[in-house]
């Protein structure tokens, strides 16, 4: 089975309140993150998102959908993980319908740092469909 039609799932309770799983799907790491994402949970969450971050030219989407509350350490996850893609030439890409989420991007001056989509890519990069 070729990368481009793996199916690869793994799931992670990171910490109290947030859950993470992510696949491989047509080239693209697909990571969606459930519950919350907080200073409680943020230590934890960055491990998990920087070992999926190591891989050169990596095509991140972080679907945050399921995601019921973030604050300014959860921001910070999601910079860092932003950072790490971007420094080994790769592609980040938020999934959010939150408009509080959106909002707190450009409160933040954050707004035009991501690339922010209300859906999942369909379809993803490589996959056949």
């Amino acid at each position: 089975m070729s990368e481009n039609d793996s199916a690869h799932v793994a799931e992670h309770d990171t910490a109290q309140e947030v859950h993470l799983a992510h696949r491989v799907a047509g080239g693209a790491t697909v990571v969606s993150l459930h519950g919350v994402m907080d200073v409680l949970t943020a230590p934890a969450l960055s491990l998990r998102l920087d070992a999926l971050t190591t891989r050169h030219e990596l095509d991140l989407v972080l679907d945050l959908r399921p995601v019921t509350f973030i604050d300014c350490a959860g921001l910070g996850v999601l910079c860092r993980a932003r950072n790490r893609t971007l420094a080994r030439q790769g592609r980040l890409r938020l999934i959010t319908e939150s408009a509080s989420l959106r909002r707190m991007l450009l409160v933040t001056g954050l707004g035009n740092v991501f690339e922010v989509h209300t859906r999942l890519p369909h379809p993803l990069p490589g996959s056949q469909g």
